[in-house]
């Protein structure tokens, strides 16, 4: 499976570990109305890195992981929310040097243990690389208990 063009893609779940999380401040506005249902799940080989009121999954080698949750969106909402969410992460197709994040499929674990290929906005590779550099690594895989911890809930841009 690959991505196609912004906006044509394999109808998978989408993992969302940040301002997109249900309880977030980007949930209400971009997946609420739009989704059959979500549930917990954790993205291995990656890490958080924190981002300007948002963050940025990076992948990292070892063991590295990312709690967030299984996004499954309507079926006839699925082609509006790809286009959406593709906007407000600033994703314009595969290996675009504009973009902020690349949309990828990883498998995700689930609650009981299987696994699931999902979509994942992942930094893109040169906002990846200045951050492995010079950015600054969360401690913890779950940006809902770093917001909770630093003071509140970042602002709703970027958002994955």
């Amino acid at each position: 499976m690959t991505d196609g063009p912004r906006g044509a893609a394999t109808a998978l779940p989408f993992f969302v570990y940040g301002t997109l999380r249900p309880g977030a401040s980007c949930h209400d506005a971009y997946l609420r109305a739009g989704t059959a249902h979500d549930e917990p799940g954790t993205l291995p080989g990656a890490a958080l890195y924190d981002g300007p009121g948002y963050p940025y999954a990076v992948e990292v080698p070892g063991p590295g992981r990312i709690q967030g949750e299984l996004v499954t969106a309507l079926d006839s909402d699925y082609p509006g929310l790809l286009v959406s969410l593709d906007e407000l992460e600033e994703y314009h197709g595969p290996g675009d040097p504009g973009n902020e994040y690349e949309r990828v499929i990883r498998d995700v674990h689930r609650a009981d243990g299987s696994t699931t290929p999902a979509w994942v906005y992942l930094a893109a590779p040169s906002v990846a690389d200045g951050l492995r550099r010079d950015g600054t690594r969360l401690a913890g895989s779950d940006w809902l208990a770093h917001t909770a911890l630093t003071g509140g809930q970042p602002e709703p841009t970027g958002a994955a």
